[in-house]
């Protein structure tokens, strides 16, 4: 019993010796979750833009019911210069320009996310069809990806968002979504051809699975970075792409607002009552940066080959 113990202390110091230590004593592996997060946290542009975000996005939910003017008071000085009362002054109308501020970033966060999920949907489902289908289907998406690529966007959801709803902002949404997913097919195309070469894809195969199982519980969920990064960063291009459409009078039009359409309808005093026009300029280029700094935080906590964090 004695040469037992003294074989087992001995082999414990071997083992010291060597550096192994037992299992109990080892690190927990992180998941790829917690590594992901651990890097978007770690990256202090993204971490700003978030929180900037949320302030905004708190702010156009929570102010309205707080603030004492409502968006569709009138009646109010026209053209009132900033006060304590009207901090961005009056529209041409008599109309709070903060209240009118407040509405048009809730309907332009409405319609970006609404765009920014759709276009996903439609991209995702398409480019993992196409990948890996291959064959005619592939040939059929491509050519139908690369039609919608050489119709000019903006142009085009004008024309319909006119003809098929008067601009209502969900019709606005529906034609951006109809016109922002190419880009998404694209890239999950190509990773969907590269996954399934992948030895887990063969083995799905090999137990009959059918396709929609692998696309939907094998393909999509192993290309959540790219899904992810691509879904956030549509999310600022909805963003520019409703004001731009506003802006020239073929987007949302009343009874909704945007905060492009409120940019159009202030332009023309951009020297008279600059705040009419840079007050919700504003709000709608930290929106779209602060999405931006988002989506380049995502890609770098999902890319494995980055190891050092941006600042």
């Amino acid at each position: 019993m004695a040469d037992l113990n003294s074989l087992l202390a001995s082999g414990d110091e071997v083992a010291k010796a060597e550096g192994t230590l037992p299992p109990e004593a080892l690190p927990e592996p992180r998941s790829q979750g917690k590594l992901v997060l651990r890097k978007f946290l770690r990256h202090k542009l993204a971490m700003f833009s978030t929180g900037l975000l949320l302030l905004i996005i708190l702010f156009a939910i929570i102010m309205p019911l707080m603030w004492p003017h409502g968006y569709e008071d009138a009646g109010f000085p026209s053209f009132a210069k900033p006060s304590a009362d009207f901090p961005l002054g009056t529209t041409e109308v008599g109309k709070d320009m903060v209240s009118q501020v407040l509405r048009g970033t809730q309907f332009s966060l409405l319609i970006a996310l609404t765009v920014s999920i759709l276009s996903t949907a439609i991209g995702v489902i398409f480019g993992a069809l196409a990948g890996y289908l291959r064959g005619f289907t592939d040939s059929s998406i491509s050519r139908v990806t690369d039609l919608f690529l050489i119709v000019p966007q903006i142009a085009a959801a004008a024309i319909l968002a006119k003809v098929f709803g008067g601009g209502t902002w969900y019709i606005v949404a529906l034609v951006l979504a109809a016109f922002g997913w190419m880009q998404v097919a694209r890239i999950t195309r190509a990773e969907a051809m590269s996954l399934s070469q992948r030895e887990f894809i063969e083995s799905a195969r090999a137990s009959g699975a059918g396709t929609g199982r692998i696309i939907f519980k094998h393909l999509i969920p192993n290309m959540v970075g790219s899904i992810t990064v691509n879904a956030t960063l549509a999310v600022a291009q909805a963003v520019l792409a409703e004001a731009a459409l506003s802006f020239i009078g073929l987007g949302v039009q009343l009874p909704d607002t945007s905060l492009g359409r409120i940019i159009f309808e202030n332009y023309t005093q951009l020297s008279v009552n600059p705040l009419l026009f840079f007050g919700p300029f504003i709000v709608l280029v930290l929106i779209s940066l602060s999405i931006n700094f988002i989506g380049d935080g995502l890609r770098d906590a999902f890319d494995p080959r980055q190891r050092r964090v941006k600042a």
